[in-house]
């Protein structure tokens, strides 16, 4: 009797195995799943990000990115396509933040220069949540190749103290706050984190409010002819980029030495 009780317990014990490992398969396939139309999403946003990029470049040519640099003439631009001047700005801001090596400062001038600082604002801080989950979304998909695309693999190396920080989202906001900081760098890097895609949007939009109010209410003070409002604006800016890029300093160095100490 007790031979039997054995067997009966080692069958028990064999199917509670047998049932579990089927139920371990099935979750595994349903995460499968998940993640292929994630990745087919992704690549389906980046494809048609890339074919709205490509028209855009056939159709202005040379002068493509000569929008993101000269004011006067985004605002000459954005007056002939009437309602869908807002769209289109934001898509402009969508593609500097993805494109890391637009400048992102120029751009910001000119959307206060032709929308005014309330609407330029609201615009670059949509086309900012927008730019920033696609951004996000492409680094998680192709790791760091899609940063080696923009930038070098030590400047990447550069900011490891960000990534693997245990603070890093509150080291996030902070680098995102101060102005003069590398934030095109830092929303790829974010995006090689486990850090949740909405924490990450919601973190860097909100950081960047403090640089682009900076640049559109300058700039929507020169569409005015307040050249003295706009050198006020102008130089309380210089000075914060002044600060910030010495407060940046200090962070990174103080995160660098505690990474060294962890790994001593």
């Amino acid at each position: 009797m007790e031979y039997d009780g054995t067997r009966g317990a080692q069958r028990e014990e064999a199917l509670a195995e047998h049932t579990a490992a089927i139920a371990r398969c099935a979750a595994g396939q349903a995460v499968g799943r998940s993640l292929r139309a994630k990745r087919v999403a992704v690549i389906a946003v980046a494809l048609i990000a890339l074919g709205a990029t490509i028209a855009w470049l056939i159709l202005y040519g040379g002068d493509a990115f000569s929008l993101f640099t000269d004011g006067q003439r985004l605002q000459s631009w954005v007056d002939e396509r009437g309602v869908f001047a807002p769209v289109i700005m934001v898509f402009l801001v969508v593609v500097q933040i993805v494109i890391a090596v637009i400048p992102g400062e120029p751009l910001e001038l000119g959307a206060g220069y032709a929308f005014g600082f309330w609407e330029g604002t609201a615009l670059c801080l949509a086309g900012s949540l927008v730019g920033t989950i696609v951004v996000v979304a492409l680094a998680r998909t192709a790791g760091m190749r899609v940063c080696e695309l923009f930038f070098s693999r030590e400047k990447i190396a550069s900011l490891s103290w960000l990534q693997s920080s245990s603070r890093f989202e509150l080291l996030l906001f902070v680098c995102f706050l101060i102005p003069g900081t590398p934030k095109d760098i830092m929303t790829y890097i974010a995006g090689l984190t486990p850090c949740s895609v909405g924490r990450i949007a919601a973190i860097t939009t909100v950081g960047r409010i403090p640089s682009i109010i900076s640049s559109t209410l300058a700039s929507a003070f020169a569409a005015q002819g307040d050249w003295t409002a706009t050198a006020v604006v102008a130089a309380a800016t210089l000075a914060l980029v002044g600060i910030g890029v010495a407060v940046y300093a200090v962070i990174s160095k103080r995160e660098k030495q505690r990474e060294e100490f962890r790994a001593s």
